[in-house]
């Protein structure tokens, strides 16, 4: 085939962390401003991006190869402590996913998928990664129901 007719590969525009390579997740100044202790807010400008790889000191980065590191914040954030709220927005916790789970029906997750399409959720400001919880939430739950099962 004529290479006039093909179609060029998208170019890969990812921002990967400077520590351990992972890919980042793109933030706002919001959950910067959450986050961030105020003494350390100042090495990022309002864009930057998040590294959720639980075994990476690095909560945020910049193209600069500036960071914040877990340390370097206000308090702690799931996933890197398990006590941490899942969900920022309405504090449910690993622990609330774990008791659905032992329930056998979800009543926990369907409130809080309910209450996350109400104004009262606030993710782009109040998440660690910007990003609603319920995927991961549902993804905890699916793990830990798989494990109870495999018992």
């Amino acid at each position: 085939m004529n290479k006039a007719f093909m179609r060029e590969p998208d170019a890969d525009v990812r921002v990967c962390c400077p520590r351990c390579g992972s890919p980042g997740t793109e933030v706002t100044a919001g959950p910067l401003n959450t986050h961030i202790r105020p003494e350390s807010r100042s090495k990022l400008q309002d864009i930057a991006w998040y590294c959720s790889l639980v075994t990476c000191p690095v909560a945020y980065f910049n193209q600069f190869e500036a960071v914040v590191e877990i340390a370097e914040l206000k308090s702690p954030i799931y996933p890197y402590d398990i006590d941490a709220p899942l969900c920022a927005c309405f504090g449910m916790g690993y622990d609330d996913v774990e008791d659905d789970v032992d329930d056998g029906e979800p009543l926990r997750i369907r409130e809080l998928l309910r209450r996350s399409q109400t104004p009262d959720a606030q993710c782009q400001t109040l998440a660690a990664d910007g990003q609603c919880c319920m995927k991961e939430i549902q993804k905890l739950y699916f793990k830990l129901r798989s494990e109870k099962q495999n018992r």
